[in-house]
């Protein structure tokens, strides 16, 4: 007789396994938190490029806004021996108020109608109890301080430009920031009584800001 060969049996596939319903479940949950997490962020790429601002300006002299002025009047600061309280015309709408501490070294009726050179961009500031809104710029030593005189034929308004530096001077300076303090020690007079910086002539319509009679100085 003759064996009958062996029947190999098919072979059998294994059901699909369907994904769990839990995790389908977190995955759309996921999906729909995920736009909020977005929204709370504000919705801006991280990597987007910051605004361009003042805070990207090179730090030196053209961030100063400095400007011919006129000292209208001055009168003692009702509140403090040795400061000035001062009317300025700066080539704007109105004078603005500015507080110097200049007693001990310029007497009363040589601020009377007096031209300099204003520093108009700082941040006002109170001083014993009065609002300053500007500076004014004089050769200093600590025995000695002189206002800066602006060229002949200048105005209240005329802006004083150094050459090589020709930024546009900040609205108004941030204190925290600290531009001027960073650019003032390279303030000088020369030995021929301009003011520089860097070496540089301060100029106004290409003439020089100059100090009356301080030489080899510095600028405050």
């Amino acid at each position: 007789p003759v064996k009958p060969a062996p029947v190999t049996p098919a072979p059998v596939k294994p059901p699909p396994v369907k994904p769990a319903p839990v995790a389908a479940a977190k995955t759309e949950q996921q999906q729909k938190q995920q736009p909020k997490k977005q929204q709370k962020k504000g919705g801006a790429p991280k990597n987007q490029p910051a605004k361009p601002g003042a805070d990207a300006a090179p730090v030196d002299v053209s961030r100063l806004d400095m400007r011919v002025a006129l000292i209208v009047s001055a009168r003692r600061h009702p509140d403090a021996d040795g400061l000035y309280l001062e009317e300025v015309d700066c080539g704007e709408e109105k004078p603005r108020q500015v507080i110097s501490g200049l007693v001990k070294h310029i007497p009363i009726e040589e601020m009377q109608n007096r031209p300099c050179i204003l520093m108009c961009n700082l941040k006002p500031a109170k001083m014993r109890g009065i609002m300053s809104h500007a500076m004014v710029m004089c050769a200093s030593t600590p025995e000695k301080v002189e206002i800066l005189t602006p060229p002949p034929g200048s105005k209240p308004g005329d802006r004083v430009t150094v050459e090589g530096f020709t930024g546009t001077p900040d609205e108004q300076l941030n204190p925290k920031k600290k531009v001027f303090e960073a650019v003032q020690p390279d303030f000088l007079v020369s030995p021929t009584g301009q003011a520089l910086y860097k070496g540089v002539p301060w100029k106004v319509n290409g003439a020089a800001v100059t100090a009356p009679s301080m030489r080899v100085c510095g600028i405050k």
